[in-house]
């Protein structure tokens, strides 16, 4: 049977893409942004497992959950904010600061009532940097960096007031955040799951969701239509202090040591996790599913790297970088479309 000139078996002329070409690939990352990440995530378990042959086993898995649920919780914080063309750098402090307060006062008030000391402190300094940032419209940059250092000096001295007592990770926040209850299934997880679920469910089915957006995509229209921006942007940092003062305790518990720079190496991987995870750092677009799978990435990422004994530095050098190549991507994506 002959076939017409030009003719292309049913296909459309000129739609000879494959699902491997580029814009097949730009596409998918602009609808379907989980399933690049996924993929990446595969692709580095199976490098880690090249380069150190069994280390792929209940315990890697069971340590690389720990650690991912600590870096999600600080990428959240940076998620909510960055939806509103924000950026929280005190995270790292705040989270600090809650855990070495909770591990301080454990000892005297009890661990529960310290913990609650702990993130009435965080809230405190989430309150104040709202207030800078939508009330007197403080750049969050600046505004976050300046918390940061005014906590780590504040810290400074709680710490030489109570060297005295001494600092000590209580049972039942090791209990929470490290113990497995069942399985490999650290406990943190059983906590975070909801936690994560809430956050993801806010953001797309409430006002305040819906509104972060908004501000994000176009403050001076948001507040034309009437929203309050300046309740808005200081309630998402209450809450994002919140959520890096439950991170603090978390890692604390990982790691069963607090002081008051413990946290403080985790503030670029936090950026960096939700960026990966699809997050705009010009506001309006991201979501948390994505930051929480971008954590992933970076604590199996860390994993290899210290396989290979890259040093510290290096691994800075390379979050920055991964920073700077994925959001020009995902700029370059969205102007796109």
């Amino acid at each position: 049977m002959t076939q017409t000139p030009g003719a292309t078996d049913g296909r459309t002329p000129g739609a000879s893409t494959t699902w491997l070409s580029t814009t097949a690939w730009r596409r998918l990352m602009r609808e379907q942004p989980l399933i690049p990440l996924l993929l990446l995530l595969v692709a580095l378990i199976i490098l880690l497992q090249i380069a150190q042959p069994g280390i792929i086993n209940q315990t890697w898995a069971t340590s690389t959950i720990r650690f991912s649920i600590a870096l999600a919780m600080l990428a959240a914080s940076q998620t909510l904010t960055m939806l509103t063309a924000g950026i929280d750098l005190s995270v790292g402090a705040v989270a600090s600061m809650t855990c070495f307060i909770a591990a301080t006062q454990a000892g005297t008030e009890g661990p529960v009532v310290a913990i609650i000391l702990g993130l009435a402190a965080a809230a405190v300094a989430g309150l104040i940097t709202g207030i800078g940032v939508g009330v007197f419209r403080v750049h969050p940059l600046i505004m976050t960096l300046a918390m940061g250092l005014v906590i780590l000096g504040v810290m400074t001295i709680y710490q030489i007031q109570m060297v005295s007592s001494g600092s000590r990770v209580s049972e039942v926040v090791s209990w929470m955040t490290s113990v497995t209850s069942i399985g490999p299934i650290p406990n943190a997880l059983i906590w975070f799951v909801p936690l994560a679920a809430l956050i993801i469910w806010g953001l797309g089915h409430t006002g305040f969701g819906r509104m972060l957006y908004a501000v994000g995509d176009n403050e001076t229209a948001a507040r034309l239509a009437g929203v309050r921006v300046w309740q808005v942007l200081i309630t998402l940092y209450v809450v994002s202090a919140l959520i890096a003062g439950l991170a603090g305790i978390v890692y604390s518990g990982i790691t069963v040591v607090a002081s008051i720079t413990l946290v403080d190496k985790f503030v670029l991987p936090s950026v960096a996790a939700a960026v990966i995870g699809g997050t705009s750092i010009f506001g309006g677009r991201g979501g948390y599913a994505g930051s929480i799978v971008g954590a992933v990435i970076l604590t199996v990422l860390t994993s290899l790297l210290t396989v290979l004994q890259m040093p510290e530095a290096a691994r800075q050098i390379l979050f920055g970088a991964i920073i700077l190549a994925v959001a020009a991507a995902y700029t370059r994506i969205t102007a796109e479309s």
